[in-house]
C-alpha cells in the first residue's frame, strides 16, 4: 500500500499537458478579468464628457468596482476553500462578465457605479482562486514562472481594452467596450469541465475517484490503486476557521506585512490604470496617444510579470520584489517631468513592469507562503485588504487632478507607496513560509515510514 503525499506529488511533477491545460484556462480567465478592470480607465475620459462628471466624481465611479473587488477577494477567496475553487471561479466569471456588460447600458453615475460594484465582486474574487489553483498544480521548480505567466494575462486584458478602446469608442461610443465584456459568460461550462478541483478539497469531500484521476494526470498516467492512501501533511490541514491559520506558526507579522505591501502596490496599480490616460491627455497628448501609453503600461506589465517570475525561480523571490519596488519608485517619479518621447515610453513601460508586474509577482509569493489548504484564504485576505489601497487611489489622484497641481506632484503621490511596500516586503520572515517548512519537514514523504504521525491520510 502506497501513501501518496499530494503536496509533494505536485511539487515534484514534470510539466505535461495537464499543467498546460490548467495554465491555459487560468490565464484566459485572467485575460477577461484584466479587460473588465482596465476598461473603465480606458473609457473614463469619454464617460466624464458624456455624463458631465468632474474628476473627483469620476474617481468615486472607478472606485466602486474596487470596493466590490475588496469584498469579492475576501469572501470568494475564503469561500473557495469550502465550496471548491472550480465553482468559485465559475461564479466570479459570471459576475464580472454580466455586470461589466450591464454597465454599458447605464446613463448616470449612480447606476454605473452599482453595476461596476457588482462586477468588482467577480473581478476581485477570481484573482485569489486562479493564483491558488496555479500554485497548487505547478511543479515547484517552475512555480513562480507559471504563476506569473498565468497572471500576465491581466496585462494582456489591459492591452486588449486599450486596443479595442481606440477603435470602438470613436466608432460606437464608450458603451461598446463594456458590452463586449459579456462574451466570456459562454465559456463558463468549459471552464468548469476543464479545470481540476483542489486536491485538499477533494480529500475533505471524500471525492477519491476524482482525486485519483487528478493524481494520474499529475504523474503522467500512472493511476493510483484503490488501496492507496492520500496523505495531506498536517501543515496543509485547515479546520473550519481557515483565517486563523494565517496567523499560526509565526506567520502573523508576515501576514500583516503582506497586507501592507498589497495595499501600497494596489494603490500604485489603480492610480496608474485609472488616471494615466487622463493625465497624459491633460499634458497635451491626443486621446489616441494617451491610450497608447495605457497599451505600453500593460505591455511593460506583461514583461515585468514574466521576467519577474523567471528571476524568482532563480533568485530569492523576496529580493526580486524589493528590487522591483525600488525601480517603481524611480520610474513613476520621473513620469511627471519633461523627457523625450522615447524615454517617456520607456518609463511608462518600466512603471507597468514594476507595479502591475510586481503585484502579479506578489501574488505568486503569497501563494507560496501559505499552506495549500488555506492558500485561497491567504491570497484572498491579502488581496482584499490591499483593495482598500486600490479604492483610495482613484479618489486621491482624482482630488489632486481637480486641484490642478503640477503634473509631477500627481506622479510623486503614486511613487511614494513603492518605498513603503519595499520596507514591508523586507520585513517578511521567509523562514515562516509553508514552502520552507515543507522542504524541511516533509521532503521524501512517499511511504508509510517517511510519513510519521503528523500527516492526514485518506483511503477509500
Amino acid at each position: 500500500m502506497r501513501q501518496i503525499d499530494v503536496h509533494k506529488l505536485a511539487d515534484d511533477a514534470r510539466f505535461n499537458g495537464f499543467h498546460g491545460l490548467v495554465l491555459f484556462w487560468c490565464a484566459l480567465t485572467i485575460v477577461f478579468d484584466g479587460y473588465d478592470l482596465a476598461v473603465a480607465g480606458i473609457a473614463m475620459p469619454s464617460i466624464m464628457k458624456e455624463m458631465g462628471v468632474d474628476p473627483t466624481s469620476a474617481g468615486f465611479m472607478m472606485s466602486s468596482a474596487l470596493f466590490g473587488m475588496m469584498i469579492g477577494a475576501v469572501f470568494l477567496g475564503t469561500v473557495a476553500d469550502r465550496i471548491g475553487r472550480r465553482k468559485a471561479i465559475a461564479i466570479c466569471v459570471g459576475l464580472f462578465s454580466v455586470f461589466t456588460a450591464a454597465a454599458g447600458f447605464t446613463s448616470d453615475p449612480v447606476t454605473f457605479s452599482v453595476t461596476r460594484f457588482l462586477a468588482g465582486l467577480g473581478i476581485g474574487g477570481v484573482m485569489p482562486n486562479v493564483v491558488a489553483q496555479m500554485t497548487e498544480f505547478s511543479p515547484k521548480r517552475m512555480r513562480s514562472t507559471m504563476v506569473t505567466l498565468m497572471f500576465s494575462g491581466y496585462a494582456v486584458g489591459g492591452m486588449l481594452a486599450a486596443v479595442l478602446g481606440k477603435g470602438l469608442i470613436e466608432s460606437y461610443g464608450w458603451q461598446s467596450v463594456f458590452i463586449a465584456a459579456g462574451l466570456p459568460v459562454v465559456l463558463i461550462p468549459l471552464i468548469v469541465r476543464s479545470l481540476p478541483e483542489s486536491m485538499p478539497f477533494l480529500i475533505k469531500a471524500g471525492r477519491l475517484d476524482e482525486l485519483r484521476g487528478t493524481v494520474a494526470k499529475l504523474e503522467g498516467g500512472s493511476r493510483p490503486q484503490a488501496e492507496d492512501e492520500f496523505v495531506l501533511p498536517a501543515v496543509d490541514k485547515a479546520n473550519n476557521a481557515p483565517i486563523r491559520h494565517l496567523f499560526h506558526e509565526g506567520r502573523g507579522f508576515s501576514t500583516i506585512m503582506f497586507w501592507v505591501a498589497f495595499f501600497m502596490c494596489l494603490f500604485m496599480v489603480y492610480a496608474l490604470s485609472s488616471w494615466l490616460a487622463k493625465l497624459m491627455a491633460s499634458a497635451g497628448y491626443s486621446l489616441g496617444s494617451a491610450l497608447t501609453f495605457v497599451l505600453v503600461l500593460n505591455f511593460g506589465a506583461m514583461i515585468g510579470a514574466i521576467g519577474g517570475g523567471w528571476l524568482a525561480d532563480r533568485f530569492h523571490i523576496k529580493h526580486v520584489l524589493m528590487v522591483f519596488f525600488a525601480l517603481a519608485a524611480v520610474s513613476i517619479s520621473l513620469l511627471g517631468y519633461k523627457v523625450p518621447t522615447g524615454v517617456l515610453y520607456f518609463l511608462v513601460g518600466m512603471a507597468g513592469a514594476t507595479t502591475i508586474g510586481t503585484q502579479i509577482l506578489a501574488y505568486a509569493y503569497v501563494g507560496q507562503f501559505y499552506p495549500m489548504a488555506v492558500r485561497s484564504t491567504g491570497i484572498g485576505w491579502a488581496s482584499g485588504v490591499g483593495r482598500s489601497g486600490a479604492i483610495l487611489a482613484p479618489i486621491v489622484i482624482g482630488v489632486l487632478v481637480a486641484m490642478k497641481l503640477p503634473l509631477q506632484h500627481n506622479f510623486l503621490a503614486m511613487a511614494v507607496p513603492a518605498i513603503v511596500a519595499l520596507a514591508a516586503i523586507a520585513l517578511i520572515n521567509h523562514q515562516r513560509s509553508a514552502s520552507v517548512d515543507h522542504r524541511a519537514k516533509h521532503a521524501g514523504v512517499h511511504n508509510a515510514a517517511d510519513v510519521g504521525p503528523s500527516p492526514t491520510a485518506v483511503r477509500q
